[in-house]
C-alpha cells in the first residue's frame, strides 16, 4: 500500500505520544507527508438547534490544555492543523476532505462505564473512516514474569 498523506490525531495523552511515534516512523518510511490534527472539543451554544462554537471559547479552551510544541523531526514533511468540534467527526471529516491514506492514532482504552459515559473517539473513527486506521494503546498492565511483556510501551491494538 502506499501512503502518500497520513494523519495523526493529537492529544496531550500518553497514548497519543505513541501514535505519534509510529506515525513519524511510518511518514519518514514512506516520504509521506504527516498532517498533525489537534481537536478542541469546547461545549457549544445552540442557534436554531445547530451548534455554534465562539472562537473565544476555543482559544480559552486551547490556552487551558496547554498545546505544546510537537516532537517532529525536520526530515518527515508535516502541517499542524487545529479544528474546532467533536473530536470524531473532525477527524473523519479531515481524512475524507484530504484524501488521507492512513489514520495513526491513540486509544484510551476505556472499557464499561468509563466508555458509555465518554464514548470512543477512536471507535467512531474506526467504524466510519475513508481509509485503514492504526491505533495505539500504552499498556497499564505489569509486566510479566517471563519477559514477554513490553511494560508500559505502546502496542498496537486492534480496536478501541
Amino acid at each position: 500500500m502506499e501512503m502518500k498523506r497520513i494523519l495523526c490525531p493529537i492529544d496531550t495523552s500518553p497514548c497519543s505520544d505513541e501514535a505519534l511515534v509510529h506515525a513519524i516512523a511510518l511518514a519518514r518510511q514512506n516520504g509521506a507527508l504527516l498532517d498533525l490534527l489537534r481537536v478542541t472539543e469546547v461545549p457549544p451554544a445552540y442557534a436554531d438547534g445547530l451548534p455554534v462554537y465562539s472562537r473565544e471559547a476555543a482559544e480559552a479552551a486551547t490556552d487551558r490544555e496547554g498545546l505544546r510544541e510537537l516532537p517532529v523531526p525536520t526530515d518527515v514533511r508535516h502541517e499542524k492543523h487545529h479544528r474546532i468540534g467533536d473530536a470524531a467527526t473532525e477527524i473523519l471529516e479531515f481524512a475524507q476532505r484530504h484524501d488521507v491514506d492512513l489514520i495513526v492514532m491513540g486509544t484510551h482504552g476505556r472499557r464499561g462505564l468509563g466508555r458509555m459515559l465518554f464514548g470512543s473517539v477512536a471507535e467512531k473513527v474506526l467504524r466510519q473512516a475513508p481509509c485503514p486506521v492504526l491505533t495505539y494503546r500504552v499498556s497499564t498492565r505489569s509486566p510479566r514474569n517471563d519477559g514477554a511483556s513490553q511494560g508500559d510501551r505502546g502496542n498496537p491494538s486492534n480496536g478501541p
